[in-house]
């Protein structure tokens, strides 16, 4: 009985893609027992102008987020990475496009869907500017699961039939815990027209990007059989049988499913609940519960050493250590070293199969203790590999499971550091063994042990994406991943691609020429305290200092200084920067002074709440210099009228400083609002800070009539004193 299902998660709008927190992440599960699987995709646009042909590029994967590369820059030192699976959608002419992607068998767990635009222009565009196109992306799931799939239980020949080809058979199997292998045979096969039957049958689920299904063709009467090691542990492995001889034919066939179990070999679960009451309490004072112990522990060692031939791996007990939102640390109850010998593997289990530990990186760092091995040129060899661990380590093993490509690592005397760094682990158990190998044979090491230190630690981003990166924690519904987002030219997965990086120099260069800028400001406010306009004076002070502070924590490289929070200084430099232009607008419309100043502190009110609201809009810079302008124009109209001549009436006015100061603002905006991307940022927006900063001084209107300019040299009329000397007479009436 075959039960079809539809997931449905809603629409994104998709993002030019500079880092990992531009891809929108889509999180399905797809449940046991299923046979088929559908991606439904849907992508559209908008209609405006603005809407150009693009090429959206869709991730898949299985168990974690894809990892992906669209800049094709350089992951970190000693990280694992496989290529994800992708496709292409392209929307030209059409509005919208719809895409089948369609998966046989697929995993169940947790699949993830990672969609972006091309690389982005890296063009800073001012919010309310322009109209961006919305290109908008959605993924919905159909799967087709069977409610009744038949079990295989080991041992028992279990007869089926496959009734056509069009209808493949689908059984499964349970694989426990300490599997070492599984044979699977298929034999009796015979046509209902009695006639040799050919059929194919496929282990195993697809799992992308890399999908490590095992099939056999059997043709014939012949019993065909195929061997596996090291299978998923505590899983259920799907088999699929279908024919492909005649259509109308059905075929009897008749399977059998045998396991080879492994024999673990471990530290009592006594001596694990002690270590780990001592490592929390630490040891009493006058107890011998650590000597005994040790030397229980000495002895269990000596027997294992005399027992290990008989069992096929050496289990370690590891304590999974929550931190911190996708934190984890792994450790070691016995001791932070693990002994390593050549007759079976020593095996570590990292539990990350709590849902929320795909989102990090998985790093493993292993130490050899040179003085621990007797042999100089005997080698520790590693693997790192998910849901069941490789239990043969040797010189032609390459680190695989039955359905997992693994990760090696080895340390040796020459080199005793090793370490992995696994980018978005899938859900699973993850297993690390550790096994020694002599290059003459395994005989001239069996008496040989090794120690080895083992650190593993899942965190968010590796190293904290370095001095040029920051760790940015991403959220799809309830599901988190981490992401690094880099500055100063860096690139990479962690923020390590120096390709395009500015040199130290760059940076402080950067720094100065935005920061100095302000300095502009100087004449801007010499002019105004000249004038008697030291409200406006203050504002300028106000906006000069914020700006280069703001911009002195806001560089993306080394040479920052930061004097107060991040957050606040970049609102005062922005309410500065509107206010300034409140403030010089109205005072160019030579309102009376009462109202003026009225003027001055609501409007300075209704910038400060807009831009609490929206601090980055378009509108928090044009409402105020418009509504300033409109005020300024009426004033104008009013002075013309009630004179009957223009207003300013000075041709030199309007010639030396009126045509100046607006050529030098439009200019300015012009290169705000067009000119910046982010390459060119540190000096279009310096030009801007000096632009603005000289319409400032231009546009200032002079000074009133009955004001005296600041002549100190004219009140000091007497050598020996600074006031003037008013004398007054005194008349006596008599």
């Amino acid at each position: 009985l075959y039960v079809s299902e539809y997931y449905s998660q809603s629409a994104q709008k998709l993002s030019f893609y500079s880092w990992y927190g531009n891809a929108k992440l889509f999180h399905f599960r797809v449940p046991e027992d299923t046979v088929l699987l559908r991606w439904l995709l849907q992508a559209s646009r908008g209609k405006g102008p603005e809407c150009t042909d693009m090429e959206i590029t869709v991730h898949f994967r299985y168990g974690a987020p894809p990892v992906i590369n669209p800049l094709g820059t350089r992951f970190p030192a000693n990280a694992t990475v496989r290529p994800s699976y992708n496709i292409s959608i392209t929307l030209s002419s059409a509005v919208q496009n719809t895409t089948f992607v369609n998966v046989t068998t697929p995993a169940a767990g947790d699949w993830f869907i990672a969609a972006h635009l091309p690389e982005a222009a890296g063009r800073i565009e001012v919010k309310g500017f322009s109209t961006p196109c919305p290109y908008m992306f959605q993924a919905d799931m159909f799967v087709l699961r069977l409610t009744d799939m038949p079990i295989l239980e080991p041992g028992v020949a279990m007869p089926q039939t496959v009734v056509s080809p069009a209808k493949p058979l689908h059984v499964k199997v349970f694989v426990p815990k300490h599997t070492a292998g599984i044979r699977f045979e298929l034999r009796s096969c015979v046509t209902s027209e009695q006639k040799a039957c050919t059929v194919r049958v496929v282990l195993g689920s697809i799992m992308l990007p890399q999908s490590f299904q095992r099939i056999i063709t059997c043709t014939g009467n012949v019993n065909c059989s195929l061997a596996l090691d090291s299978p998923p542990w505590e899983k259920w492995l799907q088999i699929m049988v279908e024919s492909v001889g005649a259509a109308n034919a059905s075929v009897s066939v008749e399977m059998l499913v045998s396991f080879t179990a492994c024999r673990p070999g471990s530290t009592s679960s006594f001596l694990n609940f002690s270590s780990l009451n001592q490592s929390q309490t630490g040891p009493r004072p006058g107890s011998t519960g650590a000597a005994g112990s040790s030397t229980l522990s000495a002895g269990e060692a000596s027997r294992n050493v005399s027992d290990q031939r008989s069992f096929c791996l050496q289990s370690q007990p590891v304590v999974r250590e929550d931190l911190d939102v996708v934190s984890v640390r792994y450790r070691l109850l016995n001791s932070p070293s693990v002994p390593v010998s050549s007759l079976s593997p020593t095996l570590l289990l990292l539990n990350l199969n709590t849902g929320m530990d795909s989102g990090g990186s998985l790093v493993v760092s292993l130490l050899l203790n040179k003085t621990s091995v007797s042999l100089a040129n005997a080698t520790v060899v590693a693997c790192v590999s998910a849901a069941s661990p490789v239990l043969s380590l040797n010189a032609t093993q390459n680190c695989s499971t039955a359905f997992f490509q693994g990760y090696p690592l080895s340390v040796s005397t020459s080199s005793a550091e090793a370490m992995l760094i696994v980018l978005y682990p899938q859900t699973d158990d993850w297993f690390l063994s550790l096994q020694l190998i002599c290059p003459k044979g395994q005989g001239e090491c069996n008496a040989a042990e090794a120690k080895v230190t083992v650190f593993a630690y899942l965190t968010p981003c590796f190293n904290d994406c370095g001095p040029y990166g920051q760790c940015s924690l991403l959220r799809r519904h309830g599901y988190l991943y981490a992401g690094c987002s880099c500055k100063a030219g860096w690139g990479g997965w962690s923020c390590t691609d120096d390709t395009k990086a500015q040199s130290v120099s760059a940076q402080n260069l950067a720094t100065l020429l935005l920061t100095l800028s302000n300095l502009m400001f100087l004449p801007a406010i010499a002019v105004a305290v000249n004038r008697y306009y030291l409200v406006e004076a203050s504002v300028y002070t106000y906006t000069m200092f914020f700006s280069t502070f703001y911009h002195a924590c806001d560089q993306p490289g080394i040479a920052v200084m930061c004097i107060m929070d991040y957050d606040t200084l970049q609102y005062c430099d922005f309410l500065g920067s509107v206010v300034s232009i409140w403030v010089t607008i109205l005072c160019m419309s030579r309102v009376k002074k009462i109202l003026k100043y009225v003027l001055f502190v609501l409007g300075t009110l209704l910038i400060a709440m807009s831009l609490q609201l929206d601090r980055r809009g378009v509108w928090n810079m044009m409402g105020p210099c418009l509504f300033a302008l409109v005020i300024m124009i009426a004033a104008w109209v009013y002075h013309g009228v009630k004179r009957r001549h223009c207003y300013p009436s000075s041709w030199k006015r309007w010639v030396f400083y009126l045509l100046p100061g607006i050529t030098l603002a439009f200019i300015a905006i012009s290169v705000y609002a067009f000119m910046e991307t982010n390459e060119n940022y540190y000096y279009t927006h310096s030009i801007w800070h000096v632009l603005v900063a000289c319409s400032v001084a231009f546009l200032l209107p002079p000074r009133d009539k009955h004001k005296k300019p600041w002549a100190w040299s004219q009140k000091l009329t007497c050598r020996y004193q600074i006031c003037q000397n008013d004398r007054e007479e005194l008349y006596a009436v008599t």
